[in-house]
């Protein structure tokens, strides 16, 4: 049976998870900050469709990437030297949530809903969450957000726009957090495109175990500002 929690309940063990579907541990509770903040510690994360309850995620194996194993085709490393664009973090985040949140070229709908919008909103404000901005021409044209405890970054959404736009926010973002010290950047779910760029799963205990270490080091959160920005 899976658990139905209210406000105040803790959650459940990550090992009581289903094995089918994949990481499913809990229902209900709420998204407020300090709900969120306990899932991402633990390695739990919401994921849910329109009408659908509150349901609590903590796969096994888990999709994550290492910085330092960064993979960067030749294609990608093309679209990176060209320079015609300009990376930009945490001044349009509900945008960038907006975007990842639009329909995409196959039709299919997305899980990012109006509430989410507002919760992780909320969060960025407290200076956890965070945006990645790829701009070309004034215009935001793809990007990431996600959200970031201690040394690890959990990684929720991308889009672009135009070609590579995405990954060449992703491939910064990388970049940036190993010059921070961060050491894990959680990718949730395996996908062909997040393996394309060196992400691989572990063992959900493995996971678990380096989480524990990694978000002891967390302060307090604060909006970002990459090495190559000008501070407004």
């Amino acid at each position: 049976m899976i658990p139905w929690l209210s406000s105040d309940s803790p959650f459940p063990p990550l090992h009581t998870a289903l094995i089918q579907p994949n990481g499913l541990l809990a229902v209900g509770g709420d998204l407020s900050p300090r709900r969120l903040i306990e899932a991402y510690s633990q390695g739990i994360f919401p994921w849910f469709n329109d009408g659908d309850p509150l349901l609590w995620w903590s796969p096994d194996p888990r999709m994550v990437l290492f910085p330092g194993e960064l993979k960067v085709s030749r294609s990608l490393q093309k679209s990176l030297r060209k320079g015609n664009y300009e990376i930009r973090t945490d001044r349009n985040f509900t945008q960038v949530m907006q975007a990842c949140a639009a329909p995409r070229r196959d039709g299919c709908g997305t899980w990012i809903q109006d509430e989410m919008i507002f919760a992780y909103s909320v969060l960025h404000e407290m200076g956890f969450a965070h945006s990645v901005e790829t701009w070309m021409d004034g215009k935001l044209v793809g990007g990431l957000y996600g959200v970031a405890l201690g040394r690890v970054f959990f990684g929720e959404s991308m889009f672009s726009r135009v070609s590579d736009a995405s990954k060449i926010a992703f491939v910064h973002l990388v970049r940036q957090l190993e010059r921070w010290g961060f050491e894990m950047i959680d990718c949730q779910m395996k996908t062909a495109h997040l393996a394309s760029l060196g992400a691989r799963e572990v063992p959900r205990k493995e996971f678990s175990q380096r989480l524990k270490e990694l978000v002891n080091y967390m302060e307090r959160g604060e909006k970002w500002c990459f090495d190559h920005e000008q501070v407004e």
